[in-house]
């Protein structure tokens, strides 16, 4: 099945981050091999080159490395994808704010709601 991508970003970002999606919440996990760039191209859809970008990039941000002659593993360093989970929740929590204070709720109101939300979803 393709994977969903619009058009209004970058095709190797939105890639990107669904790779580090998939390391970030266990999907793929520490020291697990990855499919192939040509693999997960023909799964997205996309042209192996643009697969291949965001390998690249996950390569240089640590959460993916190269394996000589057998492919690419999920790093082992367990403590780099709790801290790019980290980091990947405060910016979905930052934007969340910054989108309920663009519709003029104030700190206060925003808390509300999310106390409200937590609260109807944990029954």
């Amino acid at each position: 099945m393709a994977w969903v991508l619009n058009s209004d970003r970058p095709i190797y970002t939105q890639i990107l981050e669904r790779i580090q999606t998939r390391i970030i919440s266990g999907i793929y996990k520490p020291g697990e091999k990855l499919p192939s760039v040509r693999e997960l191209a023909a799964e997205a859809s996309v042209n192996p080159n643009t697969m291949q970008k965001a390998f690249a990039e996950l390569e240089r941000s640590g959460l993916i490395q190269t394996q000589r002659n057998s492919g690419r593993t999920v790093t082992e360093d367990t403590d780099m994808i709790k801290q790019v989970q980290t980091q990947v929740a405060l910016s979905q929590v930052q934007s969340f704010f910054s989108t309920m204070t663009q519709l003029g709720f104030n700190k206060e109101e925003i808390l509300a709601f999310v106390k409200k939300a937590a609260e109807e979803g944990a029954e």
